[in-house]
């Protein structure tokens, strides 16, 4: 995986403009591998890998069992990938991991808290989507065949943890949080390896993943570029939870003021 640490907002707009079609994930830490929340979580608290598979399995079963009591739809949950997605933005570890077409909403999550120096990953969707590239160990496994939206595709591909591919794209029906963040999940096959090993089993003639490292120094800089641009937490996440998050950036922006007369 090829890394490129800019050092100014001026360089990473004009690197960014170079991945026409890719889709981004921005992380506050550039030490952190690129995995999902749930493999983090197994990570910290399941020593035992042999129980990843029903631990996951458990995890989503309740869910789908107590959820029905505070959605709209029940139906949805019936979705495997509708079913993830609500798991992954009311904060339950899936194994999914949020991405955007963006480079700029990336930015933000990457920036917005960050402390040190933080990271945005590329992963070249237009390859995967062309099936351009193929896990070399099983070529046939296409981006249409695994597609966890067809009904039984979720549990033969992915949760078995058995298949070492990579899927994105989004449900057939996207929430408002997802439509606001030009939002796409990125599906691993299996969860005990880091995004970079998967495509590393990749057949490509041209790179799939890509590292760009933000130094802290920017962040100030790009924030103010950013709020400019109307990305924050407030439009991040169209609701009040949202508005009171993008009040701890609203602390930081001071504005030069000019007196008139």
């Amino acid at each position: 995986m090829d890394t490129t640490v800019v050092e100014s907002w001026k360089d990473f707009m004009e690197l960014s403009s170079r991945f026409e079609g890719w889709a981004f994930r921005g992380q506050q830490d550039a030490r952190w591998h690129l995995q999902s929340s749930l493999s983090r979580y197994l990570h910290a608290y399941v020593s035992d890998k042999e129980q990843w598979r029903s631990r996951e399995a458990r995890a989503i079963r309740i869910f789908r069992r107590k959820a029905h009591n505070h959605v709209p739809w029940p139906e949805l949950l019936h979705d495997d990938l509708r079913c993830l997605g609500l798991m992954q933005h009311h904060g339950a570890p899936t194994r999914m991991l949020d991405f955007t077409k963006s480079p700029f909403v990336a930015a933000f999550f990457a920036l917005e808290r960050a402390t040190s120096d933080s990271a945005i990953f590329a992963l070249n969707t237009p390859a995967l989507y062309d099936d351009r590239a193929r896990p070399r160990h099983a070529p046939w496994l296409t981006r249409d065949t695994i597609d966890p939206r067809v009904k039984g595709n979720m549990e033969k591909y992915f949760l078995g943890n058995d298949h070492e591919v990579v899927w994105f794209g989004e449900p057939e029906e996207m929430d408002g949080r997802l439509i606001a963040q030009s939002g796409t999940f990125v599906v691993p096959g299996v969860i005990d390896r880091p995004m970079h090993r998967i495509l590393d089993g990749y057949e490509s003639d041209e790179p799939l993943l890509r590292k760009i490292v933000l130094p802290v120094a920017l962040r100030a800089d790009a924030m103010k570029w950013l709020y400019r641009m109307n990305i924050t937490n407030a439009s991040l996440f169209p609701d009040l939870d949202g508005l009171a998050r993008s009040i701890a950036v609203e602390i930081e922006m001071v504005w030069p003021t000019q007196t008139l007369g």
